[in-house]
């Protein structure tokens, strides 16, 4: 039986990556998106003409009951979820910490925080056999996005904590938890925060002289969702060129 994988955030960059990643190596998909039907469509579209099988759900993770009707869609679709990327998140117009306010904080916090927590509860207990979680954090998280995004930082900071956590909690359910931390990866996601070239400015400051790509983000993930990583869990991989 091939397995299951929901991609949240799964319409664009390197959630879209990911999905079409994974689907060339057999994973059923569940592409979920908020808002962006077309794209999220699209990535279904390209799988199948490969050959491959998914579904495109429209779901806010950051909401319990939308997070509820999105996993129990993935039951009667596709069948028992064995594999889950936490990757939906949001980044916000650059703003330093003095000018922020509690809506923005918030926002930012439950759309990147919560969601991983509720997808995560609902995956851990439909794998009964055991599974695979990744979680998507930031090299922001070790960096701290000082001037730029102290939230967003703070939030995928969040994220690394609840590896460690989370991994050590369900090991013995044969439940593995890991992490990868991009760095400034090539993504629609700099436009979200005012700045669409944001990658051009900041490459020569990292060791390998450029930005990365979705796809390089996506083997990595692809890699610790695997069974070749199965003695590997509550570990972080930094994608960053060295930063």
């Amino acid at each position: 039986m091939n397995p299951i994988v929901l991609v949240t955030g799964g319409s664009r960059g390197i959630g879209a990556a990911t999905s079409k990643y994974l689907a060339k190596q057999n994973y059923a998909v569940c592409v979920n998106y908020i808002s962006n039907k077309i794209e999220a469509t699209k990535v279904v579209s390209d799988i199948e003409k490969n050959g491959g099988r998914a579904i495109a759900v429209q779901a806010d993770v950051s909401k319990e009951d939308d997070v509820i009707r999105l996993f129990n869609t993935i039951d009667n679709s596709l069948g028992q979820i064995t594999h889950l990327v936490n990757n939906a998140g949001i980044l916000l117009p650059q703003i330093r910490v003095s000018e922020m306010t509690a809506e923005r904080i918030n926002k930012v916090l439950t759309t990147n925080v919560t969601s991983y927590f509720l997808c995560s509860r609902e995956a851990i207990n439909r794998m009964k056999s055991g599974g695979s979680i990744v979680n998507v954090s930031s090299a922001a998280s070790r960096l701290g996005s000082a001037g730029e995004y102290v939230d967003y930082a703070s939030s995928k900071g969040a994220i690394d904590t609840l590896t460690i956590g989370l991994s050590l909690e369900v090991a013995s359910q044969n439940i593995r938890v890991n992490c990868v931390r991009p760095g400034f990866i090539y993504t629609e996601m700099h436009g979200d925060g005012g700045e669409p070239d944001r990658v051009e400015r900041v490459k020569p400051l990292i060791p390998l002289q450029r930005g990365g790509t979705p796809d390089e983000v996506a083997s990595s993930i692809a890699f610790l969702l695997s069974n070749e990583a199965s003695f590997i869990t509550g570990t972080f991989v930094d994608i960053a060129g060295g930063k």
